[in-house]
């Protein structure tokens, strides 16, 4: 099903079935009475929920207008590191952004594709070959010590952490995959922009670092250690919650200083890659963070080494971190209005160092990991085991 053809956007929803504006997911032909929508060519974008296949469990993604923003911040801006400049100009075109960062109960149903997997290698059953090899992803391997990844929790609604990028990259492949929506992370641009939500302050709600109390959690707010449910707090002007602090989140970009500005760059291609395991970029700060480290234009770069300091694993594994700060890691989904091609998007899903290649292929071939295929099938597949 995932060869099928990205580059036209009605080619894309035509082969998985759906065949007018009324009939994509977040797209209406009418313009909405109220709430917050965005009109486009395609129709009007509304927001709209997913159900993971096989499964009750749902969540919502909020339509995020075009546009074009000014990315970083000034020097003059309180709290501002030298990383998050010389600011530059881009250009949005639109897409549907997660309401909240992925949650443990959405995530763990990723978690628990390892057991069914492993299942389908021994049967012998929907076999990975050279030829279907582009449409498989694998699953993270069963935590080395759940009760250390799960200190600060594990409810339901508190935001999944401490997976690597990759394993977030492999998330969003199988998403795409059983539901037929083209899901990926954020460019580190496209993050920016929908946490800004058409402002141009350290924050979405001002300057002052003193109402952040009401957006978000970190260092000064959290009421327990650790990460939060989400949704307690208030969202920012486009209705997203969470991007200041509580669980950082990941973007595809490589971490690294930003090119010298010139003419205004796309959010959705002009992202920086990299054959490095790390750094890569984390945004919006963390339950831990100071509300500086939780501003618009705040960045992190991961350290593969550091983050997987208490792994006893050798190689250590390419899907979970163990330390802190990486405990505070998840990640936000991101859907746009035209989807990639599919070579664009494999650049959003692949592995794409040389160093995690070794460890998945090691985990793997050591009978440690698992390699299987996504697709529309794989929720009845999954139930069938079961039976």
């Amino acid at each position: 099903m995932l060869r099928c053809c990205f580059t036209v956007l009605i080619c894309l929803y035509l082969n998985f079935g759906f065949t007018n504006a009324d009939e994509l997911p977040g797209i209406v032909t009418e313009k909405p009475g109220d709430g917050f929508f965005v009109k486009t060519e395609q129709g009007w974008m509304v927001p709209y929920d997913v159900t993971i296949p096989g499964t009750e469990i749902r969540f919502r993604m909020l339509p995020i207008p075009a546009g074009e923003f000014v990315m970083g911040s000034s020097a003059a801006e309180a709290g501002r590191k030298d990383d998050e400049g010389p600011t530059r100009r881009v250009l949005v075109e639109p897409y549907w952004m997660a309401e909240c960062e992925v949650k443990w109960e959405e995530y763990k149903l990723f978690m628990q594709l390892y057991r069914s997997l492993k299942e389908f290698e021994e049967l012998r059953i929907r076999t990975v070959t050279d030829e279907n090899k582009v449409d498989a992803v694998t699953a993270p391997t069963p935590l080395y010590e759940p009760d250390f990844t799960f200190e600060y929790g594990e409810d339901p609604k508190q935001p999944a952490v401490s997976m690597t990028q990759y394993a977030a990259k492999q998330y969003t492949k199988w998403l795409t995959g059983i539901t037929g929506q083209q899901f990926r992370l954020p460019t580190e641009a496209e993050w920016e922009y929908a946490c800004r939500a058409g402002s141009s302050t350290a924050y979405s709600f001002g300057d002052d670092p003193a109402p952040l109390d009401d957006y978000g959690w970190f260092a000064d707010n959290t009421a327990a250690e650790g990460t939060n449910n989400v949704r307690q707090k208030k969202p920012n002007p486009w209705g997203l919650y969470d991007m200041h602090g509580n669980a950082a989140e990941w973007c595809i970009d490589g971490y690294g200083p930003y090119a010298a500005a010139g003419k205004p760059v796309d959010a959705a291609t002009d992202w920086v890659r990299t054959d490095k395991p790390d750094p890569r970029v984390v945004r919006g700060g963390m339950w831990e963070f100071p509300a500086a480290e939780c501003r618009s234009s705040a960045r992190l770069g991961s350290n593969d080494l550091e983050w997987k300091a208490y792994d006893p694993n050798r190689p250590r594994s390419p899907w979970w971190y163990t330390t802190d700060p990486a405990r505070g890691v998840g990640f936000r989904l991101l859907r746009a209005l035209k989807p990639l091609s599919r070579e664009q998007i494999e650049e959003f899903w692949k592995i794409d160092s040389e160093d995690i290649e070794f460890d998945v292929h090691d985990r793997i071939s050591g009978g440690r990991g698992v390699l299987g295929l996504v697709d529309k099938d794989l929720p009845q597949a999954i139930l069938d085991l079961q039976k």
